[in-house]
């Protein structure tokens, strides 16, 4: 038996979500039926973060085990073969049996995107979020510092949410304006349902002058999702990032995908 871990990219507008539903059409299962063909045998594979319908990846990592014998790039190009265009296996490689692409991972970046104008984008309507009215990112940056560090981010989880503890670590929080585009980076050990995206939410209010900053701590501290704000929108939420342990010799999610791409498309920040 051996064990396999894949860099994976999706545009998630088509799909329900990562994982796998009955009646409707998840990445899991596209990305399972794929990889079945080339190992001729049932293929299930553990992924680094279950991502919700219509959000996106430019570095999803997942593993699986095999009794297959096949090359790295027979995995990459025999699945892609069978994959939709909106799905791609960008690498392939092979691991020890510690590895494990959920539990192995030390934190998770996710990338927000938002096209601040006052008309709604076409072009881009399904890869970012939109909000008419003008954000001031400087409030939401010093908003979004309450959250830094360990905290029961119970505010922030969705109902359905079935992690045992609310309890996460919140490594940072960049928010910077591109001409037209505001882009949310966030990193923490692991995120509860809709978490980034309630967050989000929090900070649409305080970016637009709604609320002020201080209101993201009473949010933070009251522990109850009824004192946040909306859930934002999925599309503009991508998973950018997953890094391991350097001994399970996982590629950087810099040396692959399109995460810097997604925001470098307009000149710069500003």
């Amino acid at each position: 038996m051996h064990r396999i871990a894949l860099g994976i990219e999706y545009d998630g507008s088509c799909f329900r979500g990562w994982q796998r539903q009955a009646f409707v059409s998840s990445v899991q299962e596209v990305v399972e039926k794929a990889l079945s063909k080339v190992a001729d045998h049932p293929v299930v594979v553990v992924c680094a973060g279950r991502t919700d319908a219509a959000v996106h990846a430019t570095a999803q990592v997942v593993h699986f085990d095999t009794i297959a014998e096949r090359s790295e790039r027979a995995w990459v190009f025999g699945a892609n073969t069978s994959l939709a265009p909106e799905v791609r296996i960008l690498w392939a490689k092979a691991v020890s049996s510690e590895f494990n692409a959920r539990r192995s991972a030390l934190l998770r970046r996710y990338r927000y995107i938002i096209y601040n104008y006052p008309i709604r984008a076409s072009l881009l309507r399904g890869q970012v979020s939109w909000y008419y009215r003008k954000l001031d990112c400087q409030k939401m940056s010093e908003a979004a510092q309450y959250w830094i560090g360990e905290h029961d981010f119970s505010s922030f989880r969705a109902a359905e949410c079935q992690s045992k503890s609310p309890i996460r670590q919140m490594m940072s929080i960049q928010i910077q304006r591109m001409n037209d585009y505001v882009v949310v980076d966030l990193a923490a050990n692991a995120f509860l349902h809709h978490m980034v995206r309630n967050m989000v939410g929090v900070l649409l209010m305080i970016g637009s002058g709604q609320k002020p900053p201080i209101w993201a701590k009473e949010v933070l501290f009251a522990r109850d999702r009824r004192e946040a704000s909306i859930t934002a929108p999925p599309n503009g939420l991508y998973l950018v990032a997953v890094e391991y342990p350097e001994s399970f010799g996982i590629p950087k999610a810099d040396e692959w995908g399109l995460g810097q791409v997604l925001v470098d498309l307009k000149h710069g920040a500003t």
